[in-house]
């Protein structure tokens, strides 16, 4: 990924380069070798969380720029208890969690980028889209028979059609990041067999029966052409402006700890510092601060 001067990129072994050399079989979805053991991990998490909690402070009274989480992944990633483990400690005025399911009625009414849109975080705000938009060239590439419901012009051309959708979303996020908004997408890359031994476990411990859907065994049979699609529209759409990162899901205290470390670096990027007050402001802190300690 090359760089601009203007543009930070947190740097990490999982960062997709964006110059269509990303290849999903050769991402790791298992931690290192070298990698710290799993107390260790959680130690490390604690103190990311602690970190973040105080630079999202800093974020909501800078009041400068918003910060837009995206994750995408397989099913039994563990997409919610990352969000949850690495926002545990942050106050949860300044932070909102959206996640994305089928289409409304009144979302298809709209171009795919509609819904995501209007929950955009404001600024000095953290946003978090548990999957997003991406999901139009994921599932939907993957199940092309669900573009009939979105009243599309009939005259389309097949042929561009993914590569238009790749652009609109590198449009709109080269926008957002125009604007404020720093973006980091989080592919949680679990492997198969992986994937196969959580959803035993959901079927098999009655406290996690709730997490279990039939249909998702079934996508696990389209797991080539999603990986396909992952492959594609990390390729595409991983840019200085929206990074994605690959990270190893495998190992949930390694995947947990790593995405803490890479939010909190990004911040930390960032020219972030308190309001600074008015000489007028200070005046009048000086004036009330007296009339309060003479009473």
């Amino acid at each position: 990924m090359s760089r601009r001067k203007d543009v930070a990129v947190v740097d990490s072994p999982y960062l997709v380069p964006g110059d269509g050399s990303f290849r999903v079989h050769k991402a790791h979805t298992a931690p290192p070798k070298h990698a710290a053991d799993d107390d260790a991990l959680k130690a490390q998490l604690r103190d990311h969380v602690e970190t973040l909690d105080g630079l999202q402070k800093i974020l909501y009274a800078h009041d400068r720029h918003s910060l837009l989480l995206i994750f995408q992944a397989m099913d039994a990633a563990g997409k919610d208890s990352t969000i949850r483990a690495v926002l545990t400690g942050v106050n949860p005025a300044g932070c909102e969690v959206h996640a994305f399911k089928r289409p409304t009625e009144q979302e298809l009414d709209h171009d795919f980028l509609w819904r995501s849109s209007r929950l955009l975080p404001e600024r000095g705000r953290i946003g978090v889209f548990n999957r997003s938009y991406y999901e139009e060239v994921l599932v939907v590439k993957v199940h092309p028979e669900l573009l009939g419901s979105q009243r599309l012009h009939p005259d389309r051309h097949p042929k561009k059609f993914w590569k238009q959708r790749y652009q609109s979303i590198r449009d709109h996020e080269r926008h957002l990041a125009r604007n404020g908004t720093v973006i980091l997408k989080f592919w949680l890359n679990v492997s198969r067999e992986e994937q196969r031994s959580r959803f035993l476990a959901r079927l098999n411990e009655p406290e996690k029966n709730w997490k279990f859907e039939a249909g998702d065994v079934d996508e696990r049979g389209h797991w080539d052409d999603y990986m396909a699609a992952y492959q594609d529209a990390l390729n595409e759409t991983s840019r200085e402006d929206a990074p994605w990162y690959a990270i190893p899901a495998d190992s949930k205290p390694f995947m947990r700890a790593t995405v803490a470390d890479i939010v909190v670096r990004r911040l930390q990027q960032l020219d972030l510092c308190y309001p600074e007050p008015s000489e007028a402001d200070k005046a009048q802190f000086a004036a009330l601060r007296k009339k309060l300690e003479a009473e």
